[in-house]
């Protein structure tokens, strides 16, 4: 039997200087698009860690530290577990605290899909990519972008 989810996640927005946000379809629910999403895989582990650990499983970006860096936005938000996956939490466990990252890459960096994670990809201004996310809470991080963006580079 596996072990249950610890959680805690990371949301990952990845995009490119001009806004571009990547979105990867659900293998298990196809039609819902999301950012990368995960969870710790030990109660100790660093949230940049699992972010980098995330980003390279689903993609296949490696975040370097150089030229492509993990940006800890410092925010967190609490959702109420979906039904539908609640079986992999422990019993009683209803709700996530997801930890937001963002990432800017090349538009051009090959990306490299988890098959059994994901069917597809797409790269959609930020305004539609938000409106594709199934998860409120991934829909509003993008929708944040540009304001974050902001941020980092004053």
């Amino acid at each position: 039997m596996k072990p249950y989810k610890i959680p805690v996640s990371v949301l990952v927005v990845i995009h490119t200087a001009d806004l571009q946000v990547l979105l990867i379809e659900r293998a298990d629910r196809p039609g819902f698009w999301q950012s990368v999403t995960g969870s710790l895989d030990a109660p100790d582990e660093p949230l940049l860690q699992t972010a980098a650990r995330e980003l390279f499983e689903e993609t296949g970006i490696v975040a370097d530290g150089e030229r492509i860096v993990l940006r800890d936005w410092r925010l967190s938000n609490i959702y109420t577990i979906y039904p539908v996956w609640r079986h992999r939490y422990a019993p009683g466990v209803t709700e996530n605290t997801e930890h937001v990252f963002s990432v800017e890459v090349p538009r051009d960096i090959p990306i490299t899909l988890a098959p059994r994670e994901h069917l597809n990809h797409v790269w959609l201004p930020y305004l539609e990519a938000a409106d594709q996310c199934f998860s409120s809470s991934n829909a509003e991080a993008i929708l944040q972008l540009p304001h974050q963006l902001r941020q980092a580079r004053s």
